[in-house]
C-alpha cells in the first residue's frame, strides 16, 4: 500500500463476505521475516530488540480511537521522536507501540505494511529507521480499545492459548482476530471453544461468529450445535420416555425428571407425538395380551395353560401401569385427546376384560389387574367428563356403553371377595368413575342418556340417600323428559 493510502471496511451487507475472502486469499504477501519457517516469533522480536507498546523500538505507532463508525485504516510513513509509551488516559483514544515484523502475523497489518517492505529497511538499524503511523478505528462500545489491546498484545505471544481462560475472553478478541485476519489467534480461540461447555447466551454469540469462520473451523462447532438428523429432538425424547417406562424400578429418580422435562417441553405437539406412540404400542401388547387370556382355543392349544395365562395376565399388568403412567403424562399436558379417543374404540378389548374378569383364576394369579384398567380409565372418563378433553359425541357415547360393563363387573365380584382385588381404595375408585361416566351421560342425547341411565342402576348398591350422584342423574333426565317440546 502506499504511502498515506486507506482501507475502508464497509459495514454493508456484504461485509462478513469479504473478511471471509480476504482470509481465505492465499496470495496476501507477508513479511519474509515472518514467512520464514527457520526463525521463530521470539527471535524475529528480539532482532527489532523490542516488546509490545515499546517506544524506544518501535516502528509502528498506531491510534486507536472509539468510533461508532465503520472501521478505517489510514497509515503514513513519518518520523517520530515520540517516547512515551504510556497508554493516553481518554479511553476513547490510545497510542500503542508496535513493531511491523510482529504486526504481520496479522494478514491485515501485513498488507497494509507492504509498501514499506519493498524498501527492506533494516528496523535493527537506529539511523535508518521510521515510525510509520496507522490509525484504526474501533467500535464505540464498552471495552473496545482494551479488546483490541489484547489482541494486538497477542501478536507478541508464541502460547497464545495460555492467555484464553474463558468463553467470554474469546467472545471479546475472536471478532477483532477475524477482522484482522490474524490466523494463529482464530485458530486458538476456536480449538479453545472446541473443548469447552457454553451457556447459552455464549451459544448464541458464538453462532453469530460462526459464518465468519472457514468451514473446516467451524465444522466442530456447528455439529455441537446443528442436529445430525431432522427428527433428533422427537427420537431423543422417545428414548427418555421408553427409558422412564421400562427401568422403573431401578430410575425412579429418573422417570421424576423425565416428567419435569415433559412439563417443561416447548413443543407440546413433539411430546404429544411420542406419548401417543408409545401409549399405542403399550395399548397393543395390552390387548393382545388380555386376548390370548379371554380365548378358549388359545388354552385348548397351550401343553402348560396356566402358566401361559399366568405370562399374559402379568403382560397386562405391567403394560397396563405403562399405559396409566403415559395417560397422566399426556393429561398434564393436555393432550390425550387421541388417547380418549382410542380409548373408546375398545369394544373388543372390554368384551375380553368382562370376560376375564367374570372367570375366577385371574383373582388368584394377579388380583391387582383390574385396577389398572379402571385407573387408565377413570382418569380419561374425568377429563371427558370437566371438558379437560373436549371429545365428540360418539367418542363420549362409547367411552361409557363400552367401559360401562367392565365397571360393573368388578363391583360385582368385588362383593363377592371377602378381600377386595382392588385394595382398601377400590371404593373411592368405583365412586369417581361412577361420577364421571354420569355426568357424560348427562351430556348426550335424551334417547342414548335413557339406556345407559337403566344400566347405571347397578351403582345403587345403597339405599338413595348413599348415593346422591345417582340420584341427581335420575332428576335431571326426568327434569328434561317432563320439559314441554320446544
Amino acid at each position: 500500500m502506499s504511502s498515506g493510502g486507506c482501507i475502508n471496511n464497509s459495514d454493508g451487507a456484504t461485509s462478513d463476505a469479504r473478511r471471509k475472502k480476504q482470509r481465505l486469499d492465499t496470495n496476501t504477501c507477508l513479511f519474509s521475516a515472518i514467512e520464514s519457517s527457520s526463525r521463530s516469533l521470539q527471535s524475529v522480536v528480539s532482532a527489532c530488540g523490542g516488546v509490545f507498546n515499546d517506544a524506544a523500538t518501535a516502528d509502528v505507532i498506531l491510534r486507536l480511537h472509539a468510533d461508532r463508525g465503520a472501521p478505517i485504516f489510514v497509515s503514513s510513513g513519518t518520523s517520530s521522536d515520540e517516547k512515551n509509551p504510556e497508554v493516553t488516559v481518554d479511553r476513547a483514544e490510545i497510542h500503542v507501540y508496535l513493531h511491523s515484523p510482529v504486526l504481520c502475523r496479522s494478514k491485515y497489518f501485513a498488507a497494509s505494511l507492504s509498501d514499506r517492505w519493498q524498501h527492506k529497511d533494516d528496523c535493527s538499524s537506529e539511523k535508518s529507521r521510521k515510525q510509520y503511523r496507522f490509525s484504526l478505528s474501533v467500535p464505540g462500545t464498552a471495552d473496545s480499545i482494551d479488546n483490541y489491546v489484547k489482541v494486538l498484545q497477542l501478536l507478541y505471544s508464541d502460547d497464545l492459548l495460555s492467555s484464553i481462560s474463558s468463553v467470554s475472553t474469546v467472545l471479546s478478541i475472536l471478532p477483532i482476530a477475524l477482522e484482522l485476519l490474524f490466523e494463529d489467534c482464530i485458530k486458538a480461540c476456536v480449538k479453545f471453544l472446541e473443548a469447552v461447555p457454553w451457556n447459552e447466551d455464549e451459544e448464541e454469540k458464538i453462532l453469530d461468529l460462526i459464518p465468519l469462520l472457514s468451514n473446516e473451523e467451524s465444522i466442530e462447532l456447528l455439529a455441537r450445535v446443528s442436529p445430525a438428523k431432522s427428527d433428533s429432538s422427537e427420537e431423543m425424547l422417545h428414548g427418555l420416555v421408553r427409558t422412564a417406562i421400562y427401568n422403573s424400578p431401578s430410575m425412579a429418580s429418573g422417570k421424576a425428571f423425565v416428567v419435569k422435562l415433559l412439563k417443561d417441553f416447548s413443543s407440546k405437539e413433539l411430546a404429544r407425538r411420542v406419548l401417543y406412540k408409545e401409549f399405542e404400542k403399550n395399548l397393543r401388547i395390552v390387548k393382545q395380551a388380555m386376548e390370548e387370556y379371554s380365548s378358549p382355543d388359545f388354552r385348548a392349544n397351550r401343553l402348560e395353560p396356566e402358566a401361559i395365562q399366568k405370562v399374559n395376565l402379568y403382560t397386562a399388568m405391567n403394560y397396563g401401569k405403562h399405559l396409566l403412567w403415559l395417560v397422566e403424562r399426556m393429561l398434564e399436558l393436555k393432550v390425550a385427546d387421541s388417547a380418549a379417543k382410542a380409548w373408546s374404540e375398545l369394544a373388543s378389548f372390554t368384551a375380553d376384560l368382562h370376560r376375564a374378569f367374570r372367570e375366577g383364576p385371574w383373582r388368584n394369579m394377579l388380583p391387582g389387574l383390574p385396577s389398572v384398567v379402571l385407573r387408565c380409565t377413570s382418569k380419561l372418563s374425568n377429563a371427558v367428563a370437566t371438558g379437560s378433553v373436549l371429545a365428540t359425541r360418539q367418542v363420549r357415547m362409547n367411552l361409557v356403553r363400552d367401559w360401562l360393563p367392565v365397571l360393573i363387573i368388578c363391583k360385582d365380584k368385588d362383593k363377592e371377595s371377602v378381600s377386595s382385588p382392588l385394595g382398601p381404595n377400590h371404593k373411592a375408585l368405583y365412586l369417581e368413575l361412577e361420577e364421571s361416566f354420569l355426568r357424560i351421560i348427562s351430556t348426550l342425547p335424551m334417547s342414548d342418556s335413557q339406556d345407559l341411565l337403566q344400566q347405571c342402576l347397578r351403582f345403587s348398591t345403597r339405599v338413595g340417600d348413599d348415593c346422591p350422584h345417582l340420584v341427581a342423574a335420575f332428576t335431571t333426565w326426568f327434569r328434561r323428559a317432563n320439559r314441554p317440546t320446544v
